[in-house]
């Protein structure tokens, strides 16, 4: 937890142990929780293990993610580690719970309809859940085009304009 110091993965594995965890032959391991499953794996730099990666599966299944960060969270604070999502770019707790479902439904989303998982399709837009509605990037790319061909009309125009004396 304290920076700079060696992170221990022996503590978590003892703890993951102690729970539903199950190896698989490709040498992951799943961790059976009771709304899904979550793949558990070592995160490698430089040859040396740097933390212990927890896998959501994308789905439209918030409880999922909620029982992941409250287990978790009770997980790190057993073993002495932080609990990060590198999503977010911080630190958790449990109770950061609601920001985590947030962001993974975003991502889920984004998955299913601009990514073309047609598996999580059935998440709903983020624009549902309250937030401000955005243009997806071919919509974007449109109004660009547009707007840029309207400033090209223009100067073209004005140069056309002086040059025939209009």
């Amino acid at each position: 937890m304290t920076p700079g110091v060696p992170y221990e993965p022996a503590k978590v594995d003892a703890l993951l142990a102690e729970r539903r965890v199950a190896a698989r032959p490709d040498g992951l391991r799943v961790w059976h929780l009771r709304g899904g499953d979550v793949e558990v794996a070592e995160l490698r730099e430089g040859g040396q293990v740097v933390a212990t990666e927890l896998r959501v599966p994308l789905s439209d299944r918030p409880d999922l993610v909620r029982e992941v960060v409250t287990e978790a969270a009770a997980l790190a604070a057993a073993a002495g580690a932080r609990l990060v999502d590198p999503q977010l770019g911080r630190s958790l707790s449990a109770t950061d719970d609601g920001v985590v479902v947030e962001q993974y439904m975003r991502t889920a989303w984004y998955a299913g309809h601009v990514g073309g998982m047609s598996d999580v399709m059935s998440v709903p837009s983020p624009s549902a859940a309250g937030e401000p509605s955005s243009l997806l990037p071919s919509g974007r790319f449109i109004i660009i085009a547009i707007g840029v061909l309207i400033a090209l009309y223009l100067v073209v125009d004005t140069v056309l304009g002086g040059v025939f004396g209009r």
